[in-house]
């Protein structure tokens, strides 16, 4: 253990493009679920539910979707960074931050105050919706408030389009522009730490991958084992 601390030391000491690539478990510190862990968000909902073409062409795995959705909203709304979110930060402040890939969707890199163009959320956020036919963006609190009023899944002012929050769900593309970008800093970094992933989930999981391809040393911690 000594021996992997000193070395995981050193590769931060030598490293000066580091990528950071987070997933769900650095966030349960700061009291947000993880999805596959046990007492995580899968134990309460079926994932079965919530794929993208159910989505958009059933009214009622829209109100189940928003159901989920709104728990877990009140849940990220009031979350604050912790101690390994400000780690992150400290390394942007130090220079040595290349970029953050995030699988998360719960905003906590911004609110740790890193620079936003240093964050890519490759599953998107939580904390804003967009209409899915006329793409007008809507405040999340906005529609959080239309659901409190009992209005069970919200559509578009303006055209009566299928209103989503703005992450990614089984089933729907990732954003393109999002992924060539991880993929670039990937290849351009020199480390690659991944924190609290289990790296099974596809294609966000290549971005690591891309990055040892490229050259860089892979850190990886996690609570359960990974394939690498």
């Amino acid at each position: 253990m000594d021996d992997l601390y000193a070395r995981g030391t050193e590769y931060l000491r030598s490293s000066q493009k580091i990528l950071i690539f987070t997933g769900a478990g650095l966030s349960t510190d700061s009291g947000i679920p993880d999805f596959r862990s046990p007492g995580g968000v899968w134990e309460k909902y079926d994932p079965s539910d919530f794929y993208f073409q159910n989505f958009i062409s059933s009214e009622i795995s829209r109100e189940k979707y928003w159901k989920m959705s709104t728990e877990m909203y009140e849940t990220i709304k009031d979350a604050k960074p912790n101690r390994a979110h400000m780690a992150i930060r400290k390394l942007e402040e130090m220079g040595k931050l290349l970029a953050i890939v995030t699988q998360n969707i719960d905003h906590l890199h911004h609110k740790a105050g890193n620079s936003p163009e240093k964050i890519i959320e490759l599953h998107g956020t939580a904390v804003t919706v967009s209409c899915l036919s006329c793409k007008k963006p809507y405040d999340r609190d906005e529609v959080q408030e239309r659901i409190r009023s009992g209005i069970k899944a919200p559509s578009c002012d303006d055209c009566g389009g299928i209103l989503k929050p703005d992450t990614v769900s089984f089933g729907q593309a990732m954003p393109e522009e999002e992924m060539n970008k991880a993929m670039m800093y990937a290849q351009q970094s020199d480390l690659c730490i991944v924190l609290g992933s289990s790296l099974v989930v596809y294609p966000a999981a290549s971005v690591p991958v891309q990055a040892v391809r490229g050259g860089a040393s892979l850190m990886i911690i996690n609570r359960d084992p990974t394939p690498h």
